[in-house]
């Protein structure tokens, strides 16, 4: 599902337990943090929002392979969670 926001376009690979909400989460992204990212992971603890970014590389220190592990071991135990993937949008050539 593509998901269009204030800060940009993206895909939702995964909405556990119906975590996404758009307007929660333009209030909590940050450009300056998450601009670089392709992967944005949220949870919610306590009905907060938490966000963390994840690059592209599959080998760096916060490459999108380390999101199970983030989920597993930083998250509380099924607690709701989403996923969302950058997309690139074309823009029309004029």
């Amino acid at each position: 599902m593509i998901i269009e926001t204030e800060v940009g376009t993206f895909e939702l690979i995964k909405n556990y337990r119906e975590a996404f909400d758009i307007q929660k989460f333009t209030e909590k992204y940050v450009d300056v943090a998450f601009d670089r990212y392709t992967y944005i992971v949220g949870d919610l603890s306590s009905e907060i929002l938490r966000l963390k970014g994840f690059s592209q590389d599959p080998k760096g220190a916060n490459g999108y392979k380390k999101i199970p592990d983030y989920i597993n071991e930083s998250c509380n135990h099924n607690c709701p969670f989403f996923v969302l993937k950058r997309v690139k949008v074309e823009q029309n050539k004029v």
